[in-house]
């Protein structure tokens, strides 16, 4: 039988299909038309057209499949069209979570983020029982995975063995968009980082993600969710670590909070009102910095044998990809 990866394509779905045949497992990958397959390109794997807003060719695409690994989403911070972001996050996984629980696959895991789990007010790293407050789902994105995290719970009670992850920031290779913290990096490297804000990230090697998911498939309880991260950094941790793996220096300014809120504000309102292109600056993005987002994996490498190999590592063939790849000016 096979398995089925959605979202293999992009940084840490391609990651999972490499982790996959690394256990010798017959891959197939749900892929839209016209998808760029750079980062599967070459791999020993199935490739089929489809699309999460179209029941039909999800139900064929399980076809033939015993485990699932819902891993895609829309990922964004601004959108003229607010309504892809629901129509993919939030109606395309009841799509294929109904697809599955049809087909009766023998596990599904689902992508969540750390970004549907709730802050400790003490500041403290948060785990997989913080309560959410609904002040923190700051933007649509945000938002419509925790609605979609809310139907891998109703399925879960519908009798699909669903398992949830909730990667915090994986770094590493491949991270074509980029992410928002693959644009640290790239912005670092081009020399685009004048300054620093007060915030921080709890990263993760993008390998030991994907790992994550797959031991989530074989260790994890169905119903449960697992922060897959390791590594609390505060940015300007991250932008040190970054000057001892390449010798350029790091920003030594810290930006007032304001000062970036009023640069996304002012970028929001020209995208919305004007260009109708994505910010420079999401405003999202400055709502989400206020926040040291910390968490705990400590449930993860318990119960699932979570990889903790250091960040540093992934960090530096995070900039290795970007320089191969011709990302970084000369």
């Amino acid at each position: 039988m096979k398995t089925l990866v959605t979202g293999a394509t992009g940084f840490v779905g391609s990651a999972i299909v490499r982790e996959l045949l690394k256990d010798r497992r017959k891959v197939r990958v749900l892929v839209r038309e016209g998808t760029d397959l750079c980062n599967v390109e070459g791999l020993d794997i199935e490739t089929v057209v489809g699309d999460l807003r179209d029941p039909a060719s999800l139900n064929s695409a399980l076809t033939g499949c015993s485990v699932l690994y819902h891993t895609a989403a829309y990922y964004s911070l601004w959108d003229k069209d607010k309504r892809t972001i629901y129509d993919c996050n939030v109606a395309g996984t009841r799509n294929i979570l109904q697809s599955a629980l049809e087909v009766g696959l023998d596990k599904v895991v689902y992508t969540s983020t750390v970004g549907c789990l709730g802050l400790r007010s003490d500041g403290k790293p948060a785990d997989e029982k913080t309560p959410m407050d609904p002040s923190f789902l700051a933007n649509d994105y945000k938002r419509s995975k925790f609605e979609a995290e809310q139907i891998a719970l109703e399925y879960h009670k519908k009798s699909l063995p669903v398992v949830i992850v909730n990667p915090s920031t994986p770094v590493g290779p491949r991270d074509i968009k980029p992410t928002p913290t693959g644009k640290i990096i790239l912005d670092f490297l081009n020399g685009k980082m004048p300054a620093y804000l007060d915030t921080g990230l709890n990263l993760i090697d993008v390998d030991d993600c994907a790992r994550g998911h797959i031991l989530a498939e074989s260790r994890g309880v169905p119903g449960e969710r697992y922060i897959l991260g390791n590594r609390d950094m505060s940015l300007q941790g991250i932008l040190l670590a970054l000057e001892k793996i390449t010798g350029l220096r790091a920003p030594t300014v810290q930006m007032p909070y304001w000062v970036a809120y009023a640069a996304g504000w002012v970028c929001e309102k020209v995208s919305d009102h004007i260009t109708g292109k994505p910010p420079a600056v999401p405003l999202a993005g400055v709502k989400m910095a206020k926040y040291h987002m910390y968490f705990d994996p400590s449930k993860a490498v318990r119960e699932l044998g979570l990889p903790q190999n250091p960040v540093e590592d992934a960090l530096k063939r995070a900039v290795e990809w970007f320089q191969q790849t011709g990302k970084v000016r000369a």
